[in-house]
């Protein structure tokens, strides 16, 4: 791919608005400057900690205690590969995932990933509606369609945080993220866990492979963990430092400080994910608690006959204030990342309070259609995140195929392409992920899954 070819199709900047405005220091020490990159890799570590997470990691650790810790690891540094590729193509060519897809596609070829793309962020967003509006249904008791209504109106939020600048919602975002992680500390901490046998829980056991429902939750895990739309936002975003691109020292510091910035927040989301893991395991395990859904998560933890001498109305209340944090930061990202991908693969720009409104109103009428339907039914509510996994997994190859192919290329990286042992370790997980996901796919349609 030629940059020629790149900057033809593109028209402009991704996400023009906060393209290029973030001003970093030059010569300044490590820790100065890591402060100015730091930011987007919140966004992106939103994306690994959100509701449609939750379920499966407590579950997991109810079903078997801390054995599949060492999934998380897996997942989290197949993550930290994948990020650090992303926002390494956007740097360089100054164009997000979606551009470059496209400059490669034809017309109709796009528009077919762009719908794809799209189903996959709408997706993301009934587990934002659906988390949402069960921790207000939960906190202040409000009926289902009601909080499912009320989540409508978060484009509020998102408007007065573009108002503010980029570097607000950053922070913004980052504050949330420690609420979510202050929770389930404090949660795992009265809990009391095993220290020995968590830490054994991060070797590989072979009863994962050989344990047959061990072996689908730990792949809904993984499949669960890379999200195709994170991709396609760090790609973007990573271009918010101003940066001169035919400098290729400043392009370097860039690609540096960015990946710096991406590892150490996906750490905080492994670190989420596996308090989440941990809190199922000693709270849950061999109690033969149902933890499928978000409710019985909250009724569970103000039990004691399930938990013990910890259960506690807060800690429930805890639990709902985390979750409706997750859906906000969710929320956010995901408009971010709808807007990148309808202007990269198909040109078309609308305002954000627009991009906003489409995307929370595609979300919302079958959340809406299957509260009519079932009474306000918090039970079929939450299914619907099984069957939004369906499209994730239809976009993720859409989205780890082509990105492993233009960061591998010489011709469009230059001298930043990928070292030889990324290109093979990348091939590797793009093909595994691929039919993991197929695999995962057909499991959720047969319900051999489940």
């Amino acid at each position: 791919m030629k940059e020629k070819k790149l900057i033809e199709y593109a028209n402009g900047p991704s996400l023009e608005e906060i393209n290029n405005t973030v001003e970093v220091p030059k010569n300044a020490s490590f820790f100065k400057t890591l402060l100015a990159y730091s930011g987007p890799g919140a966004l992106v570590a939103v994306g690994y900690m959100d509701p449609g997470n939750w379920i499966t990691s407590i579950a997991g650790g109810a079903q078997y205690k801390y054995a599949l810790l060492s999934v998380i690891l897996l997942s989290s540094l197949i993550a930290m590969l994948l990020q650090s590729m992303a926002a390494k193509l956007g740097i360089v060519t100054g164009h997000d995932l979606a551009q470059a897809t496209r400059a490669h596609t034809g017309k109709k070829t796009g528009v077919v990933l762009w719908v794809i793309t799209e189903l996959a962020i709408m997706a993301t967003d009934i587990a934002e509606v659906i988390g949402g509006a069960v921790a207000l249904q939960l906190l202040f008791g409000f009926p289902l369609l009601l909080g499912v209504l009320i989540t409508t109106f978060d484009v509020l939020l998102l408007l007065l945080l573009t108002k503010l600048g980029f570097r607000k919602i950053e922070a913004i975002v980052s504050c949330l993220i420690a609420v979510i992680f202050l929770v389930f500390a404090y949660e795992v901490a009265l809990a009391d866990p095993n220290i020995g046998e968590i830490l054994r829980g991060f070797i590989p056991d072979t009863k994962i492979a050989t344990d047959k429902s061990m072996l689908f939750l730990a792949l809904g895990i993984v499949g669960a963990t890379v999200m195709p739309h994170n991709l396609y936002l760090h790609s973007s975003i990573a271009q918010a430092r101003k940066l001169d691109r035919t400098d290729e020292k400043q392009i370097a510091t860039a690609i540096r400080f960015t990946t710096w910035d991406s590892n150490i927040q996906l750490t905080v989301a492994f670190v989420v994910n596996c308090l989440l893991l941990v809190l199922g395991g000693a709270l849950f395990y061999g109690t033969n608690s149902d933890l499928g859904r978000f409710v019985d998560l909250y009724d569970a933890l103000k039990d004691p006959s399930i938990v013990g001498n910890i259960a506690s109305p807060i800690l429930s209340t805890l639990f709902a204030v985390a979750l409706l944090a997750s859906g906000q930061n969710s929320t956010i990202t995901g408009t971010l990342s709808g807007q990148i991908v309808m202007e990269g693969f198909i040109n078309l720009k609308m305002p954000l309070w627009m991009r906003r409104v489409v995307t929370r109103l595609l979300a919302i009428i079958p959340v809406i259609i299957c509260v009519i339907l079932y009474g306000g039914s918090e039970t079929a509510v939450e299914d619907l995140l099984l069957y939004t996994q369906v499209f994730l997994s239809i976009a993720l190859p859409v989205s780890i195929i082509p990105l492993t192919l233009y960061t591998s290329d010489k011709k469009t990286m230059g001298r930043f392409v990928n070292p030889l042992w990324v290109k093979i370790l990348a091939w590797v997980i793009t093909i595994a992920l691929t039919l993991l996901n197929l695999f995962l796919i057909y499991g959720t349609l047969t319900g051999t899954n489940a």
